[in-house]
């Protein structure tokens, strides 16, 4: 089943991800990272932690570096900060 899904997503990533554009917000990108954790933590677990990062990847968590975890858990959303006010004593 792992590679039945490793399979889908890199034709997801040669042939889909090409015509969308750059658009993640995080490095590995989500696609990769769906690679990398149903690889390490096969598909059920995989796929949790996929799906967690797709819900995560909207305006309102910050993006940046966020790799896969080497043990199973749920990387929380860390909010983007704000930029300070100019003219603000």
């Amino acid at each position: 089943m792992s590679r039945l899904i490793i399979f889908l997503l890199n034709l997801y990533k040669r042939f889909v991800s090409p015509l969308l554009g750059q658009r993640c917000r995080f490095y590995p990108s989500c696609s990769d990272y769906a690679r990398i954790a149903v690889s390490r933590f096969g598909p059920w677990r995989g796929g949790l932690l996929a799906g967690w990062r797709i819900l995560r990847c909207q305006p309102l968590c910050s993006g940046g570096n966020d790799p896969v975890p080497e043990r199973f858990h749920f990387t929380g959303c860390r909010t983007p900060s704000r930029e300070p006010e100019h003219g603000a004593s």
